[in-house]
């Protein structure tokens, strides 16, 4: 035995040895097949065949065509926001989030469900008139990571298959109006209570207010205001009279001095020397005084011109006091002052009183109203404090009212807040041919169970070959 020959009988050359042995008395064994079980195997295939080709056929012949429409929806991921400022009525401001913003919450999915709700089939089986049992369910898939709804809807023919999904399209859009009317309806509703109490709390601080009104004779408090700003003007202005006042009675004191007489002897005198017949009479005075000054100084006293000078200026004296106490209603010394410097000081002193007395008059009379002024204020002050304090309530109470009533007004143009909005991406479509029965996917069927029981009657029909060999490679080994 060669050093090669002694190679082929070691153990690891052995087992590789008896699996090319076995394989060939296999080949051979398979060579030697029982062709008496041939015709058997052939029935039974036909029958097989025909067991699987009878139904599959009896399907395709019998089962009605199905058409599918489909259509495409698409929600916007887009939020939006609004604000109105309104000049002293107040501010008003609406936001809706995107239909995305939640992690927690899909609208796809909400509208998924939606879309198959029995409300909405039955309300898109109304539309077309036909009993909801045999509208049939819509396929709703969606489209990961995006905002895509697919519908497909299925119907005997094209056209009913897109009036069916244009139906349903319609009911989906009238269920989400309606949704979100109710919406609103809900939340104005549930808001009235509150607007109630705002209007009532508005209306009763108005009626205190004017009840304040009415017992003060104040209007708002920045009237009280005004009026202990004019009080305090007076006040004010009647400093100034008075010191007016007294710089006028210094005047007069120092006229007075000057002139040894009165105020009212000067306006006396002034009236007087305005009287033509009195003037006459002190021109007559002053005649006869110069007269009797002529005689006396050549006769004597008893002389009869003498007294008869006397008697004419006693005679003139007593008419031009009676002419005086006539104009003035009182005896006075006579004086002739129209002349010079001393008529131009009278009319100053008598001026100079007439004003003095005319400012004590004002000043009286603005320190009475002022005593009446401080009374009724000081009156007015705890009043005016408590209609300020209405009036702040009630610009508050205003304010929140005309909020809400902005707020509640603007609420009702976000309608996109819970039910988001959506848009038809693609009508429903009109399909061109049948998507039920699938013949290709039939055929391919039938087809591959028949591969399949060919494949395991080929098995059956050469097990015994395989068995054999086997068996004799079995033998051979022991």
């Amino acid at each position: 035995m060669t050093s090669q020959d002694a190679s082929l009988d070691t153990p690891a050359r052995k087992p590789r040895l008896l699996r090319r042995f076995t394989f060939r008395r296999l080949l051979m064994g398979g060579a030697s097949l029982d062709l008496s079980r041939l015709p058997r195997y052939l029935w039974i295939f036909a029958l097989g065949s025909a067991a699987i080709w009878a139904p599959i056929t009896g399907y395709l012949k019998s089962a009605p065509l199905r058409y599918s429409s489909q259509m495409s929806l698409i929600l916007p991921g887009s939020g939006a926001s609004a604000s109105v400022n309104l000049a002293d009525i107040g501010q008003a401001s609406s936001y809706s989030n995107s239909a995305f913003a939640s992690n927690s919450i899909s609208p796809t999915e909400t509208y998924k469900r939606l879309l198959a709700a029995d409300r909405v089939i039955r309300d898109a089986a109304g539309r077309l008139g036909v009993d909801p049992r045999g509208f049939g369910e819509p396929r709703v898939r969606l489209v990961d990571q995006t905002a895509f709804i697919h519908v497909e809807m299925v119907g005997p023919s094209p056209e009913e298959a897109q009036a069916r999904n244009g139906a349903l399209m319609d009911a989906f859009f009238a269920e989400i109006d309606r949704l979100r009317g109710d919406e609103l309806d809900s939340r104005q509703n549930g808001g009235l209570a509150a607007m109630e109490e705002y209007q009532n709390s508005v209306a009763a601080t108005r009626s205190d207010i004017a009840g304040l009104q009415a017992e003060s004779g104040l209007h708002s408090a920045e009237q009280y205001r005004r009026q202990v700003q004019e009080l305090d003007d007076l006040k004010a202005e009647i400093e100034t009279l008075s010191t007016e006042h007294k710089s006028k009675e210094a005047a007069v004191r120092r006229l007075e001095l000057q002139l040894d007489t009165g105020p009212s002897e000067a306006s006396i005198i002034l009236r007087l020397n305005g009287d033509s017949t009195y003037l006459a009479l002190l021109d007559a005075i002053a005649e006869a005084s110069a007269e009797l000054a002529d005689v006396r100084s050549r006769y004597g006293r008893q002389h009869p011109e003498v007294v008869k000078a006397a008697a004419t200026l006693d005679a003139a004296s007593r008419k031009a006091e009676a002419r005086a106490v006539e104009l003035t209603g009182q005896g006075l010394r006579l004086e002739r002052a129209i002349d010079g410097g001393r008529a131009t000081l009278l009319t100053e002193l008598v001026r100079q009183d007439a004003e003095r007395a005319g400012i004590a008059a004002e000043l009286s009379e603005l320190q009475t109203l002022r005593r009446t002024e401080s009374a009724r204020l000081d009156a007015l002050a705890p009043l005016a404090a408590r209609l300020e304090d209405l009036q702040r309530d009630f610009s508050v109470a205003e304010a929140v009212f005309a909020s809400a009533i902005a707020r509640t007004q603007s609420s009702k143009t976000d309608i996109y807040a819970s039910y988001p909005l959506v848009q038809v991406l693609e009508d429903p479509t009109l399909p061109d041919r049948p998507s039920s029965p699938n013949r290709k996917l039939a055929l391919a069927a039938g087809v591959a169970a028949c591969m399949l029981l060919f494949f395991s009657l080929c098995l059956a029909w050469i097990r015994g070959a395989l068995i054999r060999g086997l068996l004799s490679v079995k033998g051979q080994g022991q």
